[in-house]
C-alpha cells in the first residue's frame, strides 16, 4: 500500500466544508532549471543517462510544486516520461516546469526538456517531456491544501483540460488494477 499522501494525491477531491484558498496564476511558480551535461552524466552508449534527466525533471517539478503550494511537496507519481531525442555531452539542457492542474492537496506539474549545444547559438529543441503529480505536505508529512491554479493563456487552459483527462485515466487504471487483484484474491490466485 502506498503512503497515505500518495493515495490522497491520486483521489484528491475538494470538500464543500473547507474554506477557499486564493488561487495562484500559472506564471507565479513557473520555472526553468538549466544544466550543462558532462561526461559524468553519460550512459554506456555515450549519451546522457535517462536517470540524470529524470532527476532534473523531478527537481524542477518539485520546485514548482513547492512554490505553488507555499511549502513542501512530495512526488506522488510520474506519468508519460518521454525521451524524444538523445542528449549529448556538451548540451545545455533546460527543464521548464509549470503547474497544469490542482486538486485539494495535489497538483500536476508539466515539464518540457529542451537541449542546445553550449557553444552554439542555434535554438533549443525539445528532447523530452513528463507529467508529475505532487502532494503538498505539512511538517508531519500529512496532506495539506493547495491553492487552485489560475490559467492565464489558451495554452494554460488546454494544459489544465489535458491534465484532468490524465487524472481520470490514473484513477480508472488504479481502480481497474484494484478490482483485478481483488478478483484474483477471491479466486485464491497468488500474485
Amino acid at each position: 500500500m502506498p503512503p497515505r499522501h500518495m493515495v490522497d494525491a491520486m483521489t484528491d477531491q475538494a470538500t464543500d466544508a473547507e474554506p477557499d484558498i486564493p488561487g495562484k496564476p500559472t506564471s507565479a511558480s513557473r520555472t526553468t532549471l538549466s544544466h550543462i551535461m558532462t561526461h559524468s552524466d553519460t550512459n554506456l552508449l555515450g549519451t546522457v543517462h535517462g536517470g540524470v534527466i529524470m532527476k532534473l525533471v523531478d527537481d524542477a517539478a518539485g520546485a514548482v510544486a513547492g512554490r505553488h503550494s507555499g511549502g513542501p511537496a512530495v512526488t506522488a507519481s510520474m506519468d508519460e516520461m518521454a525521451f524524444l531525442e538523445p542528449i549529448r555531452v556538451g548540451d545545455l539542457v533546460h527543464v521548464k516546469a509549470q503547474v497544469n492542474w490542482t486538486g485539494r492537496t495535489s497538483m500536476e506539474v508539466g515539464v518540457r526538456v529542451l537541449a542546445e549545444r553550449w557553444n552554439e547559438s542555434t535554438p533549443a529543441t525539445q528532447v523530452g517531456s513528463a507529467y508529475l503529480v505532487f502532494a503538498a505536505v505539512d511538517a508531519d508529512g500529512k496532506p495539506r491544501r493547495v491553492p487552485p491554479v489560475i490559467t492565464e493563456t489558451d495554452r494554460d487552459r488546454r494544459r489544465y483540460q489535458e491534465a484532468q483527462i490524465r487524472r481520470t485515466h490514473r484513477l480508472a487504471r488504479r481502480r481497474a488494477i484494484r478490482e483485478l487483484r481483488e478478483k484474483r484474491a477471491a479466486a485464491g490466485l497468488e500474485d
